[in-house]
């Protein structure tokens, strides 16, 4: 492979990676995964920034409630599409916190809500737990417009990594069996479909940009989901009749081919798709702004996208 392009302020922050002496996660726990990533939140993120309204909520799950939380730039609001969000991190770590930030700026910039599900994380909850929270979720916010303040015309399934394999499963779930309004469209953000294989870019950047081979297979050994389930791998069920899709990868993540695969197989059975590829970034681009600024581009990139495909 001959040297990639690497945006300059990724190349900072790959090297002040290198140079810190962290250990890789791999090395550590699921615990201390988590306290990591809450403590460099921080960092990493912009603050919240100005909204019209944030609101706790719970729905019913299969296991109990589950933790929903709202974010609208606008206080008041009537229906209208509304954005289901499933965040990332490996299905291990990751909360209504840890991207609040983002479903902030998804609001502001789609002017719709954006409501984030905080679905149960593996080791101690593992597969198939975090699709049946999310299909849960899905079909209770279709539904309870009364008791979310926002009521639902249509859906949208968004999500990054983790949580854009959630929100592609549930949108063939959905499919298969409708909820009470339609599913607008999809937008992933560097899916994950499958475990991490050691071809393609998962052989290129496999080692030093960010997210690392040993790292996803640490993510697998505690999600334990089999790569033929379509609860996993939304390839097994088929992609036909899908809802329009906005798929966003980053082209030095070894997650890049996975999304590619997936917006080809879109195309190939007949549905809309937007692909875009940021190039010179890394995985998580989209909650590292603070520490990559020309994320920012391809949020608003992404978003324009959507914003276009849904007023379709």
């Amino acid at each position: 492979m001959t040297e990639p392009y690497i945006r300059p302020d990724v190349k900072l922050l790959l090297q002040l990676m290198a140079a810190s002496g962290q250990p890789p996660i791999e090395a550590m726990s699921p615990t201390d995964a988590r306290a990591m990533r809450k403590a460099s939140k921080v960092e990493t993120e912009p603050p919240l920034g100005e909204l019209g309204l944030i609101r706790d909520l719970s729905c019913p799950g299969p296991a109990g409630a589950i933790a929903l939380r709202l974010f609208d730039v606008r206080a008041e609001r009537s229906p209208s599409d509304v954005i289901m969000f499933t965040h990332g991190g490996g299905f291990v770590f990751g909360d209504l916190d840890s991207h609040a930030s983002v479903c902030a700026e998804i609001s502001r910039q789609m002017d719709l809500p954006v409501i984030s599900v905080d679905y149960r994380l593996a080791p101690e909850a593992p597969f198939p737990a975090a699709p049946d929270d999310a299909l849960a979720a899905a079909r209770w916010i279709a539904a309870n417009g009364a008791a979310t303040g926002r009521e639902a015309k249509r859906l949208i399934l968004m999500g990054d990594s983790a949580g854009a394999n959630l929100a592609i499963v549930t949108a063939v779930a959905l499919r298969d069996a409708p909820a009470a309004v339609p599913v607008a469209a999809t937008c992933l953000v560097y899916p994950v479909t499958e475990t991490c294989r050691n071809e393609g870019s998962g052989h290129d950047f496999a080692e030093g940009y960010f997210l690392t081979q040993a790292g996803m297979h640490w993510f697998d050994s505690h999600y334990r989901a089999p790569d033929d389930d379509p609860r996993r791998n939304p390839l097994v069920a088929g992609l036909a009749g899908l809802p329009p899709t906005v798929i966003i990868t980053a082209s030095l993540d070894p997650l890049r081919d996975q999304g590619r695969s997936l917006a080809g197989e879109l195309a190939r059975v007949g549905c809309e798709v937007v692909y875009l590829e940021a190039r010179g970034t890394i995985h998580a681009f989209w909650t590292l702004r603070k520490l990559l600024p020309s994320s920012a581009a391809d949020v608003a990139q992404t978003l324009a996208h959507l914003k276009l495909m849904v007023a379709a």
